[in-house]
This record gives structure tokens, C-alpha cells and sequence, in this order.
């Protein structure tokens, strides 16, 4: 794969941070044209991306560089090469989910009109970011003999080079595009608020958890080292958000027998 997207003298652009970015970019478009027809101020949802890109980053490197301590204890300063891969999906999700919080309440938004607005554009956005995990040869699967593996042979690739692999980036590209789409035919029918993002989260969990299982790279262990971190914690997050799912959906059944 590509890890850098080229070179001119001492630049350098990293494929992985340009599809990133790119990433972000097409969520905050996607977000834009669905806020309108929430009467949610353009520039709100500008002021929340900034919002959810620091916190995410933050968030993602602090769960990965947690889950590979011993080696980051020995290189310090690679900490800060984010544009080398490495983020955890759930850490930055984890990260942002708090700090949209504490903004929304801030400025006395409704919580879960936003985050159904938010989501479908997430979901977009991280498909596109996966297609930098596989330039980065971050994210990579385990060792396979299917017709569609891939292999890695650049220097600076993350993923073991010349071998056979499960393409773990394309499953998280092609699940994220799959949600995206069932995300954008639910919210125009959606039937009470919290509905769209919390759909997201649910499946989301389930895509990944399942993927999971085809990872090479070390997840940490949560789970008699047969469920990953990553895994343990996006089932837990599938619990609450269930858990939400339901005491939403009683509230508006409430509120429409009224």
C-alpha cells in the first residue's frame, strides 16, 4: 500500500492523515444538509466537529497508545505520530461522545435531535478514514489464503509485509458505507428522537465486533483472550445503548397517547 501520498522536499503528506481529513470533511457536508431540516445552524455543526475532531483524536491515540503501553514507553515521542496510523475507534468515540455532551448542554441544544443528525455524516466519515488504515497497513487482519487477501510490501507499512492477509480496512469501509446508507433511510422515517444515533451505535457495535474476530494486529485482551478490548468495549457500549433505545422509545409512545 501507499503510506505516503507524496513527498516535495521535506513535506510530507501522509495518505492515512489526507483520507482522514477528507473524512472529516464529507461528515461535516453530510451533517450540514440533514441539520437544515432540523432548523440546526450550519455553523453549530461546524463549532461541533471541531468539537468531536479533538476530543476523537485525543480519545482514539490515548485508548491505542493504553492498549500498546509497553512499546510506547520505550519510544515516547512516536505518541505524537498520529499520522502514522493508530487510533482506536472506540476511544475517540468514547472521547467525543463526552465532550459533545458537555457542548450540547452548554449551549441548551437538544442532545438527541443532534446526535441523530451527527450520525449518519460519523458514519460516512469513518468509511472514508478506513480507506487510510489500508495505505497505513494499520488496522491489518490475519493471516488467510482467501481469493480477495491482500498483502503489504511498502518499508513504512504498519501490517507484516509479504504475507497474506484478511483485508480488515475494506470489511470496516464496506460496513461503514452499509450503515450509512441505513442511516439515511431510517432518518427520514425515524419515529422518536435518539432513534437514528443510537441505531448507529447498535449496529455499528455488531459490524465491528464481528470484524474484530479477523484482526491480526494485538487488540488487547478483555476477555479470556478470546474477546478483544475493542470487542468488550463495543458490547458494553451496544448494552447502554439498548438500554437507551428502549426508555426512548417509551417516552414517545407515552408522549403520542397524551
Amino acid at each position: 500500500m501507499y503510506p505516503v501520498f507524496f513527498e516535495i522536499g521535506s513535506f510530507t503528506l501522509h495518505t492515512y492523515g489526507l483520507f482522514v481529513a477528507l473524512g472529516l470533511l464529507a461528515a461535516i457536508m453530510v451533517s450540514k444538509k440533514l441539520a437544515a431540516s432540523r432548523n440546526i445552524a450550519p455553523q453549530t455543526v461546524s463549532d461541533l466537529f471541531f468539537v468531536i475532531m479533538l476530543s476523537a483524536i485525543f480519545g482514539a491515540r490515548l485508548l491505542y497508545v493504553a492498549i500498546n503501553l509497553e512499546y510506547y514507553q520505550h519510544n515516547f515521542i512516536e505518541i505524537f505520530k498520529i499520522w502514522n496510523g493508530g487510533l482506536v475507534f472506540f476511544g475517540g468515540f468514547l472521547g467525543a461522545v463526552i465532550a459533545v455532551a458537555v457542548y450540547i448542554r452548554y449551549q441548551k441544544m437538544d442532545l438527541w435531535v443532534t446526535a441523530d443528525v451527527l450520525a449518519p455524516g460519523i458514519a460516512l466519515g469513518h468509511a472514508i478514514g478506513r480507506i487510510g488504515c489500508l495505505a497505513a497497513g494499520c488496522c491489518y487482519g490475519r493471516q488467510c489464503d482467501l481469493p480477495f487477501a491482500i498483502q503489504f510490501n511498502h518499508p513504512a507499512t504498519l501490517a507484516p509485509m509479504g504475507i497474506d492477509l484478511h483485508p480488515t480496512q475494506i470489511y470496516m469501509v464496506l460496513s461503514n458505507l452499509v450503515l450509512f446508507s441505513i442511516l439515511l433511510v431510517m432518518i427520514k422515517r425515524n419515529h422518536f428522537k435518539g432513534q437514528i444515533f443510537l441505531s448507529y451505535i447498535i449496529l455499528y457495535a455488531l459490524f465491528r465486533s464481528f470484524i474484530e474476530f479477523f484482526r491480526g494486529d494485538f487488540r488487547g485482551d478483555f476477555l479470556f483472550d478470546f474477546i478483544s478490548l475493542s470487542q468488550g468495549i463495543g458490547l458494553l457500549v451496544l448494552v447502554v445503548a439498548i438500554g437507551f433505545m428502549i426508555k426512548l422509545k417509551k417516552v414517545s409512545s407515552s408522549n403520542d397517547t397524551r
